[in-house]
């Protein structure tokens, strides 16, 4: 064990890791960050159960129940992922530890993979791919982005940074959020309810989904939707598989109901390699990596760095899941 191990860690960084990046990168990132703390990382289960128990910060995917149990110190666990649903939020809320998440770190690469999707649609680039492929030197329609209007649904950190980049395109931005009262950086806020949905949806040359997915979310884009949208249309799915009905999907698209389509999540995920999305041409497909860049750790490393003096100083933290009241 490395000598930083040695002594209680103020934090540990657990071993399995995330969009194939070191483990290691992330807590050297946590030190830059933390000079005066002690970072350690558990690079073994063995690492893991000796350290945790000694910890009073804990990042990771997830953290066990049996490791929980011996967790004394233990007053934050950081999870790496956005999600928490595989958490175990209401243990860790009972044993008087907070929870937070890594939100917003992924944003700016979703929000740039999004608008190169759109264009990939605009200028029909993926024709142009195809021809190059092919060996033919032949012509072929493009459109323009300028003057679209592009649906963003979804206003929180993902979705804002979409909106954010696409000012300079000169496209019309319709916003969907739960509060539409409260405004919004669109041209346009409107609601969740179907009405409102649909109004949107009947306007739009884009529909970008960047909201997450819950019991209202489910299957929000359907046979209906679908309908709705005009012929030229374009749905970007940046967020998860589950907001929309996949069977739907296939026949708006085999029946040119819309132009196209942008996943770079399904439902189901992983998509199996029979499925028909994968035959049709206007569907674009990328096997969830829309957040994949090399600032993951250091986007991550300033927000946890940021809750440990939080935490010294009693106040909020960012990102904040679970937040008890410490009785212990």
């Amino acid at each position: 064990m490395s000598s930083d191990q040695t002594a209680d860690p103020d934090i540990v960084v657990l071993r399995e890791g995330t969009e194939g990046l070191s483990m290691a990168s992330y807590a050297d990132a946590l030190r830059e960050r933390l000079p005066d703390r002690t970072v350690a990382l558990a690079r073994t289960p063995a690492e893991e159960r000796d350290l945790v128990p000694k910890a009073r910060v804990v990042t990771g995917i997830t953290l066990d129940a049996d490791l929980l149990e011996r967790a004394d110190r233990l007053e934050l666990f950081a999870c790496t992922f956005a999600g928490t649903d595989h958490v175990p939020t209401e243990a860790l809320r009972e044993h008087g530890v907070a929870v937070t998440n890594a939100g917003g770190i992924h944003a700016p690469g979703i929000a740039e993979q999004s608008i190169a999707n759109m264009l990939v649609f605009a200028r029909n680039l993926h024709e142009g791919f195809r021809r190059k492929a092919n060996g033919e030197w032949r012509h072929f329609q493009s459109h323009e982005f300028t003057d679209s209007t592009v649906t963003v649904v979804g206003l929180g950190s993902i979705g804002q940074a979409v909106v954010r980049r696409l000012a300079g395109f000169e496209v019309e931005t319709i916003g969907i959020r739960y509060t539409p009262e409260k405004g919004g950086p669109t041209d346009e806020v409107l609601g969740f309810d179907d009405d409102d949905v649909h109004a949107a949806f009947a306007r739009s040359d884009y529909v970008v989904l960047a909201c997450p997915l819950n019991d209202m979310t489910r299957g929000m884009v359907g046979e209906a939707e679908l309908a709705t949208l005009p012929p030229e249309a374009v749905v970007v799915n940046a967020a998860r598989g589950g907001l929309v009905d996949t069977d739907a999907l296939v026949s708006a698209l085999q029946t040119e109901g819309i132009r196209g389509a942008a996943l770079d999540v399904t439902d189901p995920e992983p998509l199996p390699s029979d499925h028909a999305l994968w035959d049709l041409e206007n569907c674009l497909i990328t096997p969830h990596t829309g957040g994949h860049t090399p600032k993951h750790w250091d986007r991550l490393a300033d927000i946890v760095a940021g809750n440990v003096a939080a935490l010294d100083a009693g106040e909020e933290l960012e990102n904040a899941v679970v937040t008890p009241e410490r009785n212990r």
